[in-house]
């Protein structure tokens, strides 16, 4: 005859992320198979979208993507860091730094501009965008989460990569002049701003990038 259940829990996962024995009986394939990672990461950008990211919790999380929040942590951790991994979706920077580096310092303030506001103006990552935009505005952990993705694994990055001097400085000030432009036109939504032809921003935009990240 079989002993009593283990200990180990809803939240006790093998690092293949497969529910180790023990506790709740196997969860169906749908749940813990290969696609529950990124439907666990579509159902975060939705609720941040919705909800923003004071109302946004794990397990809502994990009831939209219908799966155990043990699954989420498993997957992600903390709330942080889910939306931090929603963050990367929406800007791709494995995909996106190469292009923008790859042809060194020419143009380099006008790919970057147009990549910006490239992202932006897509429905499908403007959602989310404008619920981590909004959130990092009011709540410290959502500005935090923010800070560390655009500011050092983007654009400190693109300066270090350009080789001038005080990178952190010259990103930061990129940084403000473009998430400044993201806010005046996506949110608060100013006139003419708000509904100017994209490629005028990117037009006016690109030199003012360029002197930042490349000028000694």
């Amino acid at each position: 005859m079989a002993g009593p259940p283990g200990r180990g829990g809803a939240g006790s996962y093998s690092p293949g992320g497969a529910p180790s024995g023990g506790g709740r009986p196997p969860r169906a394939e749908a749940e813990t198979g290969p696609g529950a990672r990124e439907r666990i990461l579509e159902a975060a950008r939705e609720e941040f979208a919705e909800r923003g990211y004071d109302k946004t919790s794990v397990r809502g999380i994990a009831k939209a993507a219908g799966v155990d929040p043990a699954l989420v942590h498993h997957y992600f951790g903390t709330k942080d860091e889910v939306f931090a991994a929603a963050i990367e979706v929406s800007f791709e920077p494995a995909l996106v730094l190469p292009a923008i580096l790859g042809e060194g310092k020419d143009g380099v303030g006008e790919r970057l501009a147009r990549y910006f506001v490239g992202v932006w103006e897509n429905p499908v990552s403007r959602a989310p965008l404008l619920a981590i935009l909004r959130s990092a505005l009011t709540h410290e952990a959502a500005a935090k989460v923010l800070r560390g993705f655009v500011l050092r694994r983007m654009l400190e990055r693109i300066a270090a990569d350009l080789d001038v001097p005080d990178p952190k400085f010259r990103a930061e000030l990129a940084a403000s002049h473009m998430i400044g432009i993201a806010i005046l036109r996506y949110v608060v939504q100013v006139e003419p701003l708000a509904t100017v032809d994209p490629e005028e921003i990117v037009s006016m935009v690109a030199p003012t990038l360029q002197r930042y990240l490349t000028e000694a």
